[in-house]
Order: C-alpha cells, then sequence, then structure tokens
C-alpha cells in the first residue's frame, strides 16, 4: 500500500501543475472570441478552482481509505471511487469551461478549445484508469499493487496539461495574472 500512497501523491503533484499552467507564446494568430479576456479567466478559474477543490478531497478520502484498507479489495474500492469521482470533477469542468464561451483575446478561440481539450482528456484519463483498476483481480495483493502502479503510470501519461506555449495571446495572459479567481 505505500507504493500506491507515493502514487497518490506524485498524482496530486501532477493536478496541481495542470490547473497552474498560463499562456505561453510561441505562435500568433487572430481567432477572437466575443467574451471579454478578464470575463473569460474568471469563468474558467472559476470552473477550475472548484475542479482541483474536488479532486484534492478526493485524493485525501482515497489516502485515507488506503491507510485503512485492511486488504486489496478495500484498497480497490477506495481508488474508484477516486478515479470515478475525478473523471465526473473533470467533465463537469469541462463543460464549465466550454461554457465560459469562447475570449476576445488574440488566439482566444485556440486558447478555449485547448482548455477544454486539455479537461476532456483528462476525464477519458481517469475513466481508462478507473476501467483498469477496476478490471484487476484482487486474489494477490502483490499483483494487485503492482498493477494499480502501472494503471496509475499510464494515467500520468495520458494525464492531459494544459498547453498553451503554442498560443500567443498577450490580453489572455494579462487576464490569468490579473482576475482574483486565478491567483489562488
Amino acid at each position: 500500500m505505500p507504493r500506491v500512497r507515493v502514487l497518490l501523491v506524485a498524482f496530486l503533484a501532477i493536478v496541481a501543475a495542470a490547473c497552474s499552467t498560463a499562456c505561453g507564446d510561441k505562435e500568433s494568430g487572430n481567432d477572437r472570441g466575443d467574451v471579454a479576456a478578464a470575463t473569460w479567466a474568471e469563468r474558467v478559474c472559476g470552473a477550475l478552482g472548484p475542479w482541483r477543490g474536488e479532486i484534492d478531497a478526493l485524493m485525501a478520502r482515497a489516502q485515507q481509505r488506503m491507510d485503512r484498507a485492511a486488504n486489496a479489495d478495500q484498497a480497490k474500492t477506495g481508488l474508484l471511487e477516486l478515479l470515478g469521482g475525478a473523471e465526473q470533477a473533470s467533465e463537469q469542468a469541462r463543460a464549465k469551461v466550454a461554457a465560459a464561451g469562447l475570449p476576445d483575446a488574440a488566439n482566444g478561440k485556440r486558447a478555449a478549445a485547448e482548455f477544454a481539450d486539455t479537461l476532456r482528456r483528462t476525464r477519458d484519463a481517469y475513466g481508462k484508469a478507473k476501467e483498469t483498476v477496476d478490471d484487476l483481480p484482487t486474489v494477490d495483493p502483490k499483483a494487485f499493487y503492482d498493477a494499480v502502479g502501472a494503471a496509475f503510470g499510464q494515467l500520468d501519461k495520458d494525464y492531459g496539461e494544459v498547453n498553451l506555449d503554442r498560443v500567443n495571446s498577450p490580453e489572455l495572459r494579462k487576464a490569468f495574472d490579473e482576475v482574483p479567481a486565478c491567483r489562488s
């Protein structure tokens, strides 16, 4: 079980990194939307804040369950709760980000698509990991925990970080820096 605990802690770090990524600048373009950049940033951060909170709460509950798990079956139940909850929370955040509209900023449409697509990839990665863990037999605890480690390793690879390095948008960069909801 300690290996799973280490994996959970590492995974939480990945989640935090994905939530805090800001805009980079390598490409320019002019696919603007119709929502003010600051309004869009506030909506996006308003969606990501509760998502991050839910992921943190799920991680804490999973850690508690792992600490109390007397066997692989109990550990599996806790992991499935974590992965299923994270999948659902990611979909809720994706829907809110999609509903935020398209920012009126250079490359705004591209930035909105990247955020929504990242959350879709994240949702799908959690779902795939959930299916993998759900299919694992628990008869041999060592084999189970080894397979859980592999499933979380794959989740780490599948997990989508926001990649705005190719989106040059000074307006969005400024909005994310200035909007209070984005600074927490």
